[in-house]
């Protein structure tokens, strides 16, 4: 095997893990969780909530925390504890008809204290003096309150106990109970990784990792198993891009010439003068369009930092060299706003342009592929769209496509690829989901724009909220109104956004002109709404979300965003990119709850945008908050599954696999089929 590189930071593997005894069988860890005792079919139905089916499954289902076990004469107040202790005197009291109290008093070798069940009467028959119990809870008065208790086993010195994460149907100490059913079968879990890599890199064996998470016996274990089952997770996505990349390089694509008359009249055709990051993303695409393999390049930029520009640059540049030029938006909504926007410019230039979404008709569909430029929605890779000479594709809003759909425009050939996003990633997550492409960054807004002022206001002051929204539409300025998500349906949402429309007709925007855009409107009403708001024809946009990215109106320079708190960090982000697009001072209002009424993450995320209008620094944000698969999300499921990688804290780890993954590309074996398995899941989940 090549050999690998150094620099990993040594992962001891205590010497007290019990080992695994008897050879691995996979197929034990596929019987359902019915096969264990005390499972039945509400049981079941409950574990599968939680994503438990199998014995594999639960095996691998991690604790989040561990809660140390102290002796009782170490209790100072601490936080939530483990002590196990026998039982002494037992009694019931009632000081008050809703309220049972069982004490019982529990001692050690180092003390005793009165431990207290709280409304649990039935603990009381259960008690025995003498039993042996361990107790989970925190002292509290100087007793000992219980949260949970089971009887202690002999021997089994625990000094960690697992905490896991559970339903409202199944409680941690339940699960906690089928884990110690289903450990011994660690012994069935295959461990995938070559042994000269495991031990160059100083890892414990797979099985012994999933023991310590489970039943550490030194405090540094759980970490050392994170550890070593996070590598295996970082590894198998590398291992699945570095292949990627490498099957690329068997690939050919046109190899577009120097930029000549074409661009020049583009760049006179601009308003503007680029920015220095858009003029040096664009020299990054040029060196990529003039070679033969075929461009994967990430362009990720924050809300209008001017990435259109720079894509309609390369979708010129196939243009200029006699090829076709494509780009794929996720909603109509967006294809219609960015066709509009391509549409004006190339024109002037005298190239022609076609708009190809699942509303457009047959004929018209048959012959949009003929366009030198196409812009549409996923309809640009369903059957029956055959294109003449496709050399550069754009797809936008990347992170909502799945990477199947991402690649289904090379079928059959090999374009230049350039991925689009204005929802900053955070380089870790980049590196780990995205490590297949190569990185374009624009960081910076056109000269001239201000960032956009951000204010957080109580539902009880938005009366306050609309005169100051007033105040700019009497100066001439246009505004948005963003309604709260009320519901999954779009149905119920656009009942819900006319509603609202009609109300504020009536009362706070009365006298101003109001339109309403949502999802459930014709394309062509749409493009008619959109066309009069940006003709300054409306005053007022009350809209979902579906303005969310694409909507341009420079004149627009207040929103009001209706129940904030509902709304996600990234979302909220995007939604306030549609104002300050002009040289003008451009102001959002967050309406919500009163901040006592929220959780703490909503609060976190509404304190966040007040305070930076950053894109990068909120993607750190969102990351701290929701962690890696809620950010990743079933729009790249099979790779979102991150069950023990913290990317906050693995930038080290991913490194190393990113490295050691290079170095295993033609390694063929057991790693090589858990690798298959992942990216074949993530294929169908995302076609799906």
């Amino acid at each position: 095997m090549t050999r690998l590189p150094t620099g990993f930071a040594v992962l001891d593997r205590p010497k007290r893990w019990p080992r695994p005894h008897g050879g691995p069988r996979p197929e034990a860890l596929e019987a359902p969780l019915d096969t264990l005792a005390g499972v039945g079919p509400t049981i079941r139905g409950r574990l599968a909530k939680l994503g438990l089916r199998t014995v594999g499954d639960l095996l691998l289902h991690a604790p989040f925390r561990h809660v140390a076990t102290r002796k009782i004469s170490e209790l100072f107040g601490e936080g939530e504890v483990v002590i196990r202790a026998r039982v002494g005197r037992v009694s019931v009291r009632k000081p008050r008809r809703a309220l049972t109290i069982v004490e019982a008093s529990v001692a050690d070798d180092s003390g005793a204290i009165r431990a207290t069940w709280f409304n649990q009467p039935w603990v009381a028959d259960r008690l025995e003096p003498g039993m042996e119990l361990r107790l989970v809870g925190s002292v509290r008065r100087g007793t000992f309150a219980v949260r949970s208790h089971e009887t202690a086993v002999n021997g089994h010195a625990v000094e960690l106990l697992p905490v896991y994460h559970a339903g409202e149907d199944v409680n941690p100490d339940k699960l906690r109970e089928l884990v110690d059913a289903v450990l011994p079968q660690v012994r069935d879990l295959p461990d995938p990784l070559p042994a000269e890599l495991r031990v160059a890199r100083k890892l414990p064996l797979r099985g012994d990792a999933v023991l310590a998470l489970h039943r550490p016996r030194l405090a540094t274990d759980p970490e050392v198993g994170r550890r070593r089952l996070a590598f295996d997770e970082l590894l198998l996505i590398q291992l699945g891009l570095a292949r990627r990349r490498r099957e690329r390089e068997d690939e050919v694509a046109p190899a577009l010439g120097a930029p000549g008359d074409l661009i020049d009249r583009y760049r006179e055709a601009l308003p503007f003068r680029l920015t220095d990051d858009q003029e040096r993303a664009i020299r990054e695409l040029d060196a990529d369009l003039g070679r033969v393999v075929p461009m994967q390049r990430l362009l990720q930029g924050d809300v209008g930092s001017g990435k259109t520009v720079v894509a309609l640059y390369a979708l010129l540049r196939a243009v200029e060299s006699g090829h076709q030029g494509a780009l794929m938006a996720p909603t109509e909504t967006l294809a219609e706003q960015h066709f509009l926007t391509v549409d004006e410019i190339c024109r002037a230039l005298g190239i022609p342009c076609a708009l190809l979404t699942s509303s457009v008709g047959k004929r018209e569909r048959r012959h949009a592929a003929d366009a030198s430029i196409v812009v549409g929605t996923h309809a640009l890779i369903q059957a029956g769209v055959e294109w003449r000479d496709l050399a550069v594709v754009v797809v936008d809003e990347q992170h909502r496509f799945g990477v199947e759909q991402r690649s289904a425009l090379a079928v059959g050939r090999s374009p230049h690829v350039l991925h689009m996003t204005a929802t900053p990633i955070p380089r870790t997550l980049a590196l780990t989901v995205y490590g297949d492409l190569a990185v374009s960054e624009i960081s910076r807004p056109p000269a001239g724009r201000q960032p956009i002022v951000t204010s957080w206001v109580g539902a009880e002051r938005s009366s306050d909220a609309y005169r100051r929204l007033t105040k700019h539409l009497e100066a001439g300025r246009q505004a948005y109104v963003v309604c709260p998500l009320v519901s999954e349906s779009e149905t119920i949402g656009a009942r819900a956004a006319e509603q609202e429309a009609d109300r504020l007709r009536r009362a706070e925007l009365r006298g101003f002109r109001v339109g309403c855009m949502h999802g459930k409107l014709r394309p062509t009403e749409r493009r008619e709404l959109m066309a009069a708001f940006k003709a300054g024809e409306l005053d007022v946009l009350v809209a979902t979300t579906v303005i969310e990215v694409g909507v341009d109106v420079a004149n627009a320079t207040i929103m009001i965003v209706q129940e904030a708190d509902r709304f996600g960090l990234a979302q909220l982000h995007q939604l306030r990119g549609r104002v300050g697009r002009g040289a003008e001072q451009s102001y959002c209002l967050l309406v919500s709850r009163p901040k006592q009424e929220l959780t703490e993450a909503a609060g976190a995320r509404l304190d966040a945008l007040v305070r930076t209008t950053d894109g990068f620094e909120l993607a750190e944000v969102d990351l701290e908050l929701r962690g890696e698969g809620q950010l990743l999300g079933t729009r790249q499921a099979g790779l979102s599954d991150l069950r023990f990688t913290r990317l906050r804290e693995d930038r080290p780890l991913l490194e190393t696999a990113r490295r050691d993954a290079e170095a295993l590309v033609e390694y063929d074996g057991p790693l090589t089929d858990e690798v298959e398995r992942l990216f074949a899941a993530t294929a169908t989940s995302s076609l799906a």
